[in-house]
């Protein structure tokens, strides 16, 4: 007996004669109704057979000149998959969001959390290990983590136009010393990673004197935006003399806009760096799409995507391939430790707004 192909089954109809006029609608009803039924079961089992791995992102990471689409497009390549993205206004969104959503969460995957925040992931028990050898990459510290993996870096600074501002500061102090009408913008750091960012930097360089710091700073701050888009965009428009932002940031643009206006002040207490991470869901019912997924990205496919759509360094030595206009890392390092950061840094947050209130 012939077979028929896999996902297919033979539909059998028994012709039967057509009743009176007054009957035939309903009877016309319910055969287009067993017709599509028998049809429905008739069709490939395609469509279920591809899993969606569901990623909760940033905005900007999903967005169509991040790094999302053509992660998802080479990913997709390689796996019997769809990717979708589901975009927040900044990572700690999506962690609250998954914080919300607990064990019901739709989530296979939580990208573009930080070493900053990471410890309140951890912390809500929600994430998986993620099982990956990941000894061949490149970072400021080696990666150990187990149950987050590494997708970029950049070091915290603050940018200027070297065409408004020839001289710019060289530390914090320098920038403290100028007349209060010398403006920076800064963001939130209970809303935006950047503004978090900055409040652990203050500490790791002046330790209990931070405080102290961003007091001094208050004259200096034209506004403390929401989020990074909003506090740049003032910047370039020419509303502020510095914005906090990254030493990468010039590098975009050099490489998109073909501005070499822009560079990153280096300040000689020393730069802070901020490691994105992305974390598998427990709950997720595609463990290893998810670790797939994480893997890919780290591997150097995954990584050429990033320089010139996050504008952030690589977690992996990509040699030429890394634009020159990314240029030297900050000569001079600060670190701090999770554990640290985890356990103080509602406590830092709340005494640099009351500093600045």
């Amino acid at each position: 007996m012939a077979r028929e192909p896999p996902g297919f089954h033979t539909i059998y109809v028994t012709f039967i004669a057509w009743p009176q006029p007054k009957e035939r609608y309903g009877m016309l009803r319910s055969m287009t109704l067993a017709l599509a039924a028998a049809l429905a079961l008739a069709l490939p089992a395609v469509a279920q057979d591809k899993p969606t791995l569901t990623i909760y992102t940033y905005d900007s990471f999903a967005a169509e000149w991040g790094p999302g689409p053509a992660l998802k497009t080479g990913f997709e390549a390689t796996c019997n998959c769809t990717i979708a993205f589901v975009g927040a206004d900044d990572s700690i969104s999506a962690l609250r969001r998954v914080q919300l959503e607990g064990a019901t969460t739709k989530a296979d995957l939580v990208v573009g959390l930080d070493n900053f925040i990471a410890g309140d992931a951890r912390a809500t028990g929600l994430f998986a290990p993620h099982g990956l050898d990941l000894s061949g990459l490149s970072l400021p510290e080696p990666w150990t983590d187990t149950d987050f993996v590494p997708f970029d870096y950049g070091y915290f600074a603050f940018v200027y136009n070297k065409e408004t501002t020839p001289m710019p500061p060289a530390s914090f102090e320098e920038l403290i010393a100028l007349p209060d009408d010398f403006k920076i913008v800064v963001m939130d750091p209970r809303s935006s990673t950047p503004g978090l960012g900055l409040v652990v930097w203050l500490r790791a360089a002046y330790g209990d004197r931070a405080p102290e710091i961003w007091a001094a700073l208050k004259p200096h701050i034209l506004t403390m935006s929401r989020g990074w888009s909003e506090g740049y965009g003032l910047f370039l428009k020419g509303e502020a003399d510095m914005a906090l932002s990254y030493s990468t940031s010039p590098a975009y643009h050099v490489v998109a806009e073909n501005d070499e206006r822009y560079a990153a002040a280096e300040f000689s207490e020393g730069h802070l760096a901020q490691v994105e991470v992305s974390g598998i869901l427990k709950s997720s019912p595609h463990q290893d799409l998810a670790r797939d997924f994480l893997a890919y990205m780290a591997s150097v496919e995954g990584q050429k995507v990033i320089p010139t759509t996050n504008w952030m360094f690589p977690v992996i030595d990509l040699g030429a391939d890394l634009p020159p206009s990314f240029g030297p890392q900050p000569k001079k390092l600060l670190e701090i430790d999770e554990a640290t950061v985890t356990a103080n840094r509602n406590a830092w947050i709340e005494e640099a707004l009351a500093a600045i209130r």
